[in-house]
This record gives C-alpha cells, structure tokens and sequence, in this order.
C-alpha cells in the first residue's frame, strides 16, 4: 500500500484556522469601533416602538382629469413625498400607498416630526405666480405704513452670485390708486403686468381714468378686498379650485402670527421646472441663501417672467412661490434670470433649508386632501417589544438547555457562536440606521428571534456530522475535517433557501414587513460568515485538545456513549502449508 505524502492535511482540511479567527475579529473591532465613531449606538426605532405621526392623505384631481388619480402618478407622489420628509433627517419615515387613492405616511417621533407633518400636508403643487399687489392680511381698504398689521418685508431674489440689495418695503398705496393698479394688472394682455401699467401714481397727482372692469375683475378684486388672512378657515378657502391659468387670490406668512394678503397672476412656473434647490450659507456674505436650477423648459419660462418683472415697480416685480394655496416666499426680482437664481434675505439655516426643500421636492402630480392625522405611542409597541424580548429570551435560554444537556461540552462552542452573531447582528443594525434608513419595528425583531433558530441549526448540522464519523470508529481530529464538507454544503443549502425566501418577501411585500424580510435576510449572511470564520476554526482547534480529543465523557464527543464502533484493523489471512510437490 502506498504511503500518504507527507505536508497534505485530510480532506476539506482547514490547516491554518488562526487566519480566520483572525479575520473575524478584525471585522468586529472594526464594526464595533465605527458604531461608537458615528455616535449611533443603538438602532433606531420605528413607530410602533417610538411612538410618532400616522397621516392619511387622500387624491383628488382637478375637474374633468378624473383620470389623473392612476398608479403611476400615485407612485410618483409617493417618491415625492418620501423624498420630500427625508429632506428633514426623518429617513425611517414610511409612505406608501393605501387602496387606489390614499397614501400613508408613518413619522416616527423625532426632532424633525412637526416639520415633517408640515410638509407632508402641504401635497398641492407648486407654481410661481406673478403678484399683482399685495397688503395686510385683515380685509382694510387700506393699509398704511407702520400699522400693526403691514407685512414684513420679503426676501430679496438675485442671480447666482450677486451680492443681494436692500429688502423691498411694504408697498402702500391710497384705495383708488390700488383698486387702479388692479383693474389695470387684470386687464393686461400678459399675466405679467406691464411697465406702462400705472402701479403708483404720476409726480403730477393728475387723477387718472379708471377702466371699468369686467365682471371676472371685479370679482376677484372685491375677493381680495374682503379676504381676512387672519382667518384660518378663509386663508383655507382663498385659493380652492382655481385653475394655473387663472389670477388668484393667497394668504401668506411673514412671521408667526403676521399675515400678508396677495392678489396674484396666472401661474408662469411651476414645481416640475425646478431641477434642484438647497439652502446654503454664503460664506462671503455670511448669511443663509437658497439657490434654485431649472430645467431647459423652466430656464425659458423663469427667463421670460423674470424679464417682465424686473421692469416693474415694487411690489409688482415680485413672484409668490405658492404651495397648496399659500405663499411661502415672495421674493423681488432686481434683474433677469435664467438656468439659476439665489433667494436671499432674512433666512436663518432652518428657513433656507426647509424652502429648499419644498422647492426641490414639492411637484405632486396630484393635490391631496389630508384625511386623518394620528398620534401614535410608543406604549402600545414597548409592551410588545418587551413580549416579544421575552419570547425570545425564554426561547433562547430553553435552545441553551438543551445544548448542554445533549452536546454537553460541545455547547460551548455553540454558545459563542451565537454570542457572535448577536453581536454583529446589533452592530450593524445600529450602523444600518443612519446610513440606509434601516429603523428596527416589531417584525424585525421578529426576525431577529427566527434567525437564533436558523444559526442554531447550522452548528447541530456540524455536530451531528462529527458524530457520525466518531460512531465509524475514526479520531476527533479527522473526524472534524472530514464532516466539514458534508456539513458545508447542507449549511449552503438551507441558508440559500431561508435567505431566497426573505429576497422574495422584501420584494414583494409594503410596509412592515419588509423589516421583517430585511432582518432575516440578514442574519441568514451573518450565519455563513459565522459558521465558516468562527465556529469552524474554533472546532479545529478544541478537537487538539486533551478534553475534546481523548473523548471525555463531558465533552459531549466520547465513543462509548456515541456507540463508536472499534478502530478498523488489518489482519493477515493465515495460508494452509503448501505440499513441495504442488509447489
């Protein structure tokens, strides 16, 4: 018989299993240490377990565009709006469609969850409208300078890169002069007004003709005349069911409590022309700005508007920036703007930063009618968090029991394997928060609690393999290396299939159950990395010890109590004495 060659291990060896002792707790240190790097040492929460906001919104559409509430436009209001809350910080945020035309949002309780229910109801579209004229919000005939009630003055609008000037007044005007400039602004040609419309009067005082408006104008400025911004219920009301192409009557807020009242223009612009916009802070200046890029089409359209207004007398060189019917900003227009343009003014760094993103984010293809807003908390979800922690901790210790009463010493390893797991398990989740949005709700610490039964079953399905050669009469050490390829491709097998059936649910799946999917998922990976890095290499190096490899009776390893059948031994077959002559 041919002798072995020297240097080559048994089959499926692992000759070296420092090197992925190794290689593992590099990993750990490194994850571990990155989590207290970020500052995110536990995983973030969703709002079951927080506690936060549930909205439903509801679609309408405009008269005669029934149509318009479909899947696709329901999907990409969903993009927007999740985008749009997600601008705030607030990326555990859930939206999602409910039935044909509701959409949920879940906001979990945060620093960031009054803006986020802000924005989340303004779900109109956004348009840049010109103003006409504009004034206190109480319904006076006419506003004089330095009452209580006059407007703060507005941002001031620049091209990207110049130095902003003064902000504009508060306009003041006599009640003739102001109901000329209306009619005059109504009646011209362009939604614009004009520069030979008479927005103040002339150096001379001469009285001048007022035009007899038609019945459309009248209405809508005796609209303006009467609004009373100071009214919630009528700054709701002011801009419902009017078309783009329509004037329009807003309310607009200058500072908590200060309204201003605004006749506008047909709508030039609207949300789908902005490309992108952000507030920053000009370091030059040394003050908070909010800078806009247009599309091809919007630099066109925002070029022609801006031209127009950059002719006229304050206040009608303005454009409002109008969502779900209220002005957010009425900027002055100084010169003619094109691809891009800086908001600047009074901003502080969460005024820029919210404008900004409903610049960016605030194009709906839909309006939406909010119908319910919920106050969840976290109560509720905290009872079953601790069940479920329970559950899982009663399941966990019940797996131990069993492991040192039946694999005895052998549990040991399994213990640590399972101590590793959770560990990268928590590390990740906790890392997984701020840099994907990952937020731990109750199904996936469901998932968690499935996945001690899946890593579990990894290490009998080893344990089981050594066992197996032990009873065929071989040593622990080689019965080691050869059970780890048998066992290697069962373990592939299950997790192939358990971590399949977690890529279908996530995919499929809405909502919370994709925390669940997600979890599992996980783990499943995890169970790989750890059965091959640690559990393997530690059972290599327990099987040259005395207590593993001489079988104690504790070890949970030991051929008699395995019913190990007697080594195999060659023997020589005795041969009957040959007769010389047969010979």
């Amino acid at each position: 018989m041919a002798a072995p060659k020297k240097g080559r291990g048994p089959a499926g060896g692992q000759s070296r299993p420092g090197r992925a002792l190794a290689l593992i707790l590099i990993a750990m240190v490194a994850l571990t240490g990155g989590m207290f790097w970020s500052g995110h040492t536990t995983p973030r929460l969703g709002i079951d377990l927080a506690g936060g906001t549930s909205i439903t919104l509801k679609a309408k559409a405009e008269p005669g565009q029934e149509s318009a509430v479909n899947e696709t436009n329901m999907n990409t209001a969903v993009g927007i709006i999740e985008r749009r809350v997600n601008g705030l910080g607030v990326s555990e945020a859930e939206v999602q469609t409910q039935g044909a035309e509701n959409i949920v949002v879940n906001i979990p309780r945060g620093t960031n969850e009054k803006q986020a229910r802000e924005q989340v109801g303004t779900t109109a579209q956004l348009y840049f409208r010109p103003v006409l004229a504009v004034t206190s919000g109480a319904p006076a005939a006419t506003p004089s300078a330095g009452t209580s009630g006059s407007p703060t003055p507005k941002p001031s609008s620049s091209a990207s890169g110049a130095t902003a000037g003064e902000k504009s007044a508060t306009p003041t005007a006599t009640a003739s002069t102001q109901g000329r400039a209306l009619t005059e602004a109504l009646k011209a040609p362009s939604p614009t007004p004009t520069a030979s419309s008479s927005a103040k009067p002339k150096a001379t005082g001469t009285p001048q003709a007022t035009p007899k408006p038609d019945p459309a104008t009248a209405a809508l400025q005796q609209k303006f005349t009467a609004l009373n911004c100071l009214d919630p219920k009528q700054r709701a009301a002011a801009g419902q069911g009017v078309k783009a192409t329509e004037p329009t009557v807003a309310c607009g807020e200058d500072s908590p409590g200060v309204w201003s009242k605004y006749l506008l223009g047909p709508a030039e612009v609207n949300g789908k022309d902005v490309d992108d916009a952000k507030g920053v802070l000009d370091a030059q200046r040394g003050m908070w700005i909010v800078t806009m890029n247009f599309t091809d089409a919007g630099s066109k359209k925002f070029q022609s508007i801006t031209s127009k207004l950059s002719q006229q007398a304050d206040p009608q060189n303005r454009f409002a920036i109008v969502l779900d019917g209220d002005v957010v900003s009425a900027p002055s227009v100084r010169q003619t703007l094109s691809a891009s343009a800086e908001i600047s003014g009074n901003f502080n760094q969460q005024s820029a930063q919210d404008l900004g993103n409903i610049l960016s984010y605030g194009a709906l293809p839909l309006t939406f009618q909010t119908q319910s807003v919920d106050t969840v908390t976290a109560a509720l979800g905290g009872d079953q968090l601790q069940a479920g922690i329970l559950a899982g901790a009663i399941g966990l210790g019940l797996v131990i029991i069993y492991l040192v009463a039946y694999y005895r010493g052998l549990s040991l390893i399994a213990i640590l394997s399972l101590g590793v797991s959770a560990l990268l398990t928590y590390v990740l989740m906790a890392l997984l928060g701020p840099a994907i949005g990952f937020a731990l709700n109750l199904p996936a610490v469901c998932g968690a609690i499935v996945a001690i039964g899946i890593t579990a079953d990894s290490f009998i399905v080893y344990f089981e393999r050594i066992r197996d050669e032990l009873r065929e009469g071989r040593t622990l050490r080689p019965a080691v290396e050869r059970a780890w390829p048998r066992a290697r491709r069962t373990i592939l097998v299950s997790d192939f299939v358990s971590f399949l059936a977690a890529a279908v649910l996530f995919i499929v799946t809405v909502g919370k159950v994709k925390g669940f999917a997600f979890t599992l998922g996980l783990t499943t990976l995890l169970d790989i990395v750890v059965v091959f890095l640690f559990t393997k290499p530690v059972m290599t190096l327990l099987a040259r010890t005395k207590f593993f490899g001489n079988g104690h009776k504790w070890s949970g390893l030991d051929p008699k109590r395995l019913g190990a059948k007697p080594p195999l031994r060659r023997t020589r077959r005795a041969h009957a004495p040959v007769d010389a002559k047969e010979a």
